[in-house]
């Protein structure tokens, strides 16, 4: 037993130890809300173990790690994206972005009256196979060079960024190697011996370009630069005619110190500068730009930056997003609203046809009505989307509409009035059931005394459902109402499955439909937007969705006696 317990605070040791070093890397690379989640739950779960008094916590700590992970990360990652311009162009922080532009190839340039080399390749082979082990000789017709083994400056996820190579004349760079007719055929470095393979100025060596391009160049060679001891740098380029010719390069932008206007007042600081022009690159709300020849601002790069309310202020301020908001605020509302009472209304005159025990088959029509419940909601709503709206070939417009009232086929998703009357008959088909089976429960439990007194007293069947079936079922009933209508204010399925939002708002900077709620708005801003992803004003947007259905489930609880039962 001792030997188990021994094992046991060894696991917890280098749990917390690597935990807590997994949290601090996080903490570094930005990652704040995830480390904090991640040190707080190691606080909680070493306490309930090491603490005596919390040993009945240790049985909840699988469930501390799914709600911490799940739910609070989660909360936590969405109000902190709220605040910021997180999105397309704006994915990378600044720090990496910055790194972006000062190492990445694609930020170079080649110098125009550069001096221009000449290129050999040459490859360690295992048998008969070329390997990925490469050397390169570089001439410009006087001098012949060969590069060192290059060493990795920049690398993600395993993958070059940037590599640097030094260039050392090859007469003191201490290789041997075998000339034929003139040409270097063969090095040995240490034992290790490169073959001539490939040069885009030797038209023998064609039948190895494929070879060079896909395992030599594009992963490695295409990403290295070559440094002479001048300090000038060299890079493989494609030219106009697609030729790979090496060709002395620039990189676009350094870091440097230069003198800003920052809050009204002049102060030196580092900055990035266009190599090019000698000109520092602006800052503003987390975009980078550069000036080109005619004075105006180019965007250069983006990167996540606070934005303080404005995503916020952005809903209710910018008329091309206030407009389109409030119709779709309006709507959401309005369908989460009549779904309900559509869902209701119908299950409830069922459950009283059903419940009349005179009625026979009962147990037939109960397994009927309860088959659009049974069935996968998405399956229902293609059914419905394709074999019954659909505008060319559904049942109701080319059998309804057309033939038998000889009308115009209805524009089911490209008119907002029918695009709005298919998702709420949809949705009604696919909520009656489970209004019926809810209100069937409640009916059958009204003691039947209650209806034996009333008619004994003269009481009409109106009467009697009015005051006692509906009050008696409404105390049940009510909170599974609430309870249904904040289900229907996030139900993205139907929406999106039947359309997709759609007919698309006109005059809206933002892709809002006609049918759009807004979980489904934020969805689209989210991952659809057609000016790209938006995830701040997403994220926004989902907190007050959060308000308002935190809200509603305030109210289904208090309707549900739940708080006053914690109160006695």
């Amino acid at each position: 037993m001792k030997i188990f317990k021994i094992i046991g605070w060894i696991a917890l040791v280098l749990f917390t130890v690597f935990g807590v070093l997994g949290g601090l890397f996080l903490f570094g690379r930005g990652f704040y809300e995830l480390s904090v989640t991640l040190f707080v739950l190691i606080f909680l779960i070493d306490f309930f173990i090491i603490n005596p008094n919390g040993y009945p916590y240790r049985y909840m700590i699988p469930a501390l790690i799914l709600l911490f992970i799940l739910v609070l990360y989660p909360i936590a990652f969405t109000i902190r994206t709220a605040f910021t311009n997180y999105g397309t162009g704006h994915i990378m922080t600044r720090q990496e972005v910055v790194e972006k532009l000062l190492v990445d190839p694609i930020y170079t340039y080649t110098v125009d009256d550069g001096t221009r080399f000449k290129y050999f390749v040459y490859i360690r082979f295992e048998g008969t196979q070329p390997t990925k082990d490469f050397k390169v000789i570089i001439t410009d017709g006087q001098d012949t060079y060969v590069a060192r083994d290059y060493r990795t400056l920049k690398a993600e996820a395993g993958e070059l960024i940037l590599g640097e190579a030094e260039l050392v004349r090859l007469a003191d760079s201490g290789l041997r190697y075998e000339r034929q007719q003139g040409r270097i055929e063969l090095i040995n470095d240490g034992g290790r011996i490169f073959k001539y393979f490939y040069s885009p100025e030797d038209p023998n060596t064609s039948i190895n370009e494929e070879y060079f391009k896909y395992s030599i160049l594009f992963p490695v060679l295409s990403k290295i630069e070559f440094v002479d001891n001048a300090a000038n740098r060299y890079s493989i380029r494609q030219n106009e005619e697609g030729k790979l010719l090496l060709y002395e390069i620039k990189h676009m932008y350094k870091l440097g110190l230069a003198e800003v206007i920052e809050k009204g007042k002049s102060v030196v600081k580092t900055v990035l500068i266009n190599t090019s022009t000698g000109r520092p690159l602006i800052e503003e709300n987390g975009t980078i730009y550069d000036i080109n020849e005619k004075g105006e601002k180019v965007v250069v790069a983006g990167y996540i930056s606070g934005y303080g309310l404005k995503n916020f202020t952005r809903i209710f301020t910018d008329p091309t997003v206030s407009g389109p908001f409030a119709k779709i605020f309006v709507w959401n509302f309005t369908w989460a609203a009549l779904s309900v009472l559509f869902t209701f209304v119908i299950g409830l005159i069922l459950a009283l046809v059903l419940n009349n025990p005179n009625l026979r088959g009962r147990a037939i029509y109960r397994s009927l009505l309860i088959i659009p419940w049974a069935i996968p909601a998405f399956i229902s709503v293609l059914v419905w989307k394709n074999g019954f709206f659909n505008e060319t070939y559904g049942i109701i417009n080319k059998f309804i509409v057309t033939k038998l009232f000889g009308a115009e086929p209805i524009k089911w998703f490209n008119d907002p009035f029918w695009a709005k009357f298919a998702v709420l008959t949809v949705n009604t088909w696919l909520g009656f059931p489970y209004m019926m089976v809810v209100t069937l429960g409640a009916l059958q439990s009204i003691p039947e005394d209650y209806y034996e007194a009333a008619a004994i007293d003269g009481a009409t069947k109106w009467q009697r459902f009015r005051k006692i079936t509906f009050p008696l079922l409404m105390t049940t009933v009510a909170p599974l109402l609430v309870g249904s209508f904040a289900f229907n204010f996030n139900n993205f399925v139907n929406i999106y499955l039947l359309t997709g939002g759609g007919p698309a708002m006109p005059n809206t900077t933002t892709p809002a439909g006609s049918t759009d709620i807004l979980i489904s708005y934020t969805y689209k801003l989210a991952f659809e937007g057609g000016r790209g992803q938006d995830f701040g004003f997403a994220s926004a947007i989902s907190i007050l969705i959060f308000l308002i259905v935190g809200s509603l489930s305030f109210i289904n609880f208090k309707l549900s006696g739940s708080f006053e039962e914690v109160n006695r």
